[in-house]
Formats: C-alpha cells, structure tokens, sequence
C-alpha cells in the first residue's frame, strides 16, 4: 500500500502539505494525483476511471502549494499526475522541471495541438473562454466587442475587471503580447485601465454582478463562472441581466484557456498516469467533467453541458497556448509598470 492509502484522500492546505510523505513501497494498480482542481469536480472523474481500469486514484488536493512541493520532494515525490487550471500554470511547472515528456498516440490525437505542450509534458483536458460581459440594458447585442477595443475612449468609465495580477489575466495579456507584441499591448493595457469603472477587484462572478447592478457595462470573465451563475437561484438574477460575448468574431476569435493534466517527472507509476490523462480526454469523461464544471471539452464532437449551451457556436484563437503562456513573465512586469498590481 503507497503512503496515499487504498482510498482516495481529500486534504486543503497546510493540513494537506504537512499530511504526506514520500517512500513506502508502491501498489501495482494506483495513480496519485496532486490536483489544483477541487475535490467535488474531480470525484466523479476518479470514481468513474477506477470503475472502468480498476485502477485506485489517490488524490491531494491544494489551491495553492503544490508547485513548491513537488520541487521539494523531487524524485521522492509520490505523485503520479498533476492537474492545474491554466497554461500559464502548467508552464510554471514545465519550467520548474517537474513534467515529463510521454508517449501517447491517443492523447495527441485527441487533444488539439495548441492545447498540448509541443514536448508532451502536458495536455488539456478542458478548455474556457475568457470572454466579455455585456450589459443586455446598455450595450446592444449584434455590437461587435473586441480584446483590442476595450482600450477605446467610448468605453471610459465602462469596464471592471478582476486584478490584473491574477493568473486568468495574465494569460489574456499574454495573448495579445503574442498577437500584437510588447510595445502595442503595453499601449493597449493603458487604454484598458484608463477605462476601468473602478479599482480591480473581486472575483469573475463579481464583475458580473457589477454589471448586472449598473457600475460597469462591460466586465471580463471566464465562461464557467456564468454556468455556475446560471444554477445558482441566488445568482441567477444577476447572471441572465448580462450578455456573454466572445470577443473578436470577426478575426482571430476569443482567447481559450484550458485546465491541464501532466505525468510528474519522478512518477512511480507513469503508466497508470498516463492512462489516467487519456481518460480524462475519452469522450466520457469529457462529458462528466464538462457538466460539472461547466467547462467545455477539448475533443471534438463532446456535448457540452446545457446549461453552457446558451453560448453556441463561437471561433475560437488558435495560437498555441504554450506560446501564450512564454509571455506570460512580460505579461506580468507590464502590469507592474502600469500600476494595476494590487
């Protein structure tokens, strides 16, 4: 039996961090999973996966942390796989040097090549879109939004928005860096913050509801936080008082970002870690952990969950998001420059 236990183990936090420790001897049939992603989204997942492999997931659960520990650790480290929800994050632990490059036909043939690392260390097993919020009140439906556009004057006063130091908004800064490159999107930025109706702040669901209550017009979010928005009674209200609107239609399409899955570089089990990926990239899965998290699936011809429905057919930006999260450390040093880090 590994140091895990022969069932799945949920911990948060430092209780979790100072929970486990490395060595033991190892069980045939087991994966260990660090995960980024909370317990009630992946439970399905793991029980659905042992169901049909008979393959235990021993899962650890962290919001934060599991970076730094799994360089502590190194090669004593017990985990398998490591899932986390955005590229910039996946490329942290590409650089940390704690993926390894695999081998698998079918995850490479599932996963579209600009959600997967160009080395193998890591693969999409969802993606989102970091789309606009419109108010249905003020802004009227067929008007085209654009990333580049919220750098207008028309909008002054008009925008809310999360910190810019956040990770989701570092990756979208990151994308127009590798679409327009440093110097436009440092310009564009400034626009951006002359614009903003308030001091960033709050979370996605937030800025939602600061449009649905008249402060802004126009907020930034992720599409997944409107599903969540759209099941919740209490939120509802607020959520259907706003449009979602993918930017850019009309060129290169709307920024995605992905949540991500990679085999560790000291895994003890890298087989049953890649059999887990793959997996979570089958049709099945797809369709589970769409519905729970109201994500949509990267493999193509999966439905999406209903209540995500409501946005459609949409054209999404096809760079590669390995090259989006490469900018992700000038990304960051502009936002310290203009200002907008705390």
């Amino acid at each position: 039996m590994s140091v895990f236990g022969s069932i799945t183990r949920l911990a948060t936090g430092a209780a979790m961090l100072c929970g486990l420790t490395a060595g033991a001897a190892q069980a045939a049939e087991e994966v260990n999973l660090y995960s980024y992603r909370q317990p009630h989204l992946m439970q399905p997942l793991i029980d659905a996966f042992t169901a049909d492999t008979g393959i235990a997931v021993n899962m650890v659960y962290a919001n934060k942390g599991l970076l730094e520990r799994l360089v502590a650790e190194g090669r004593n480290t017990p985990a398998d796989v490591v899932i986390t929800a955005n590229a910039g994050r996946l490329a942290d632990l590409v650089d940390a040097d704690v993926l390894r490059s695999v081998t698998s036909p079918k995850l490479e043939a599932a996963v579209p090549a600009n959600f997967q690392d160009p080395e193998n260390r890591w693969f999409a097993i969802t993606k989102r879109g970091r789309v606009l919020y419109a108010s249905r009140e003020r802004i009227a439906a067929d008007r085209g939004l654009t990333y580049e556009g919220l750098a207008d004057a028309e909008w002054k006063g008009k925008i809310c928005a999360r910190q810019f130091t956040h990770p989701y908004m570092i990756d979208l800064i990151s994308s127009m860096i590798a679409s327009h490159g440093e110097a436009w999107t440092e310009t564009w930025l400034e626009g951006v913050k002359a614009n903003l109706a308030r001091k960033p702040q709050g979370n996605d669901r937030a800025q939602i509801k600061a449009v649905a209550q008249g402060e802004c017009d126009i907020a930034i979010g992720n599409t997944y936080y409107y599903g969540i928005m759209l099941s919740d009674p209490e939120q509802r209200p607020a959520a259907e008082a706003v449009r979602p609107v993918f930017p850019n239609q009309g060129d290169r399409g709307a920024h995605m970002n992905i949540t991500g899955a990679g085999v560790t570089k000291h895994a003890k089990h890298p087989e049953n870690g890649v059999k887990l990926i793959e997996y979570l990239t089958s049709p099945r899965a797809q369709e589970i952990y769409a519905a729970q998290n109201f994500e949509f699936p990267v493999v193509a011809g999966v439905s999406t969950a209903p209540v995500i429905a409501v946005f459609g057919e949409f054209k999404e930006d096809p760079v590669s998001l390995a090259d989006v999260a490469a900018q992700r450390r000038a990304a960051a040093q502009m936002v310290d420059r203009a200002g907008l880090s705390s």
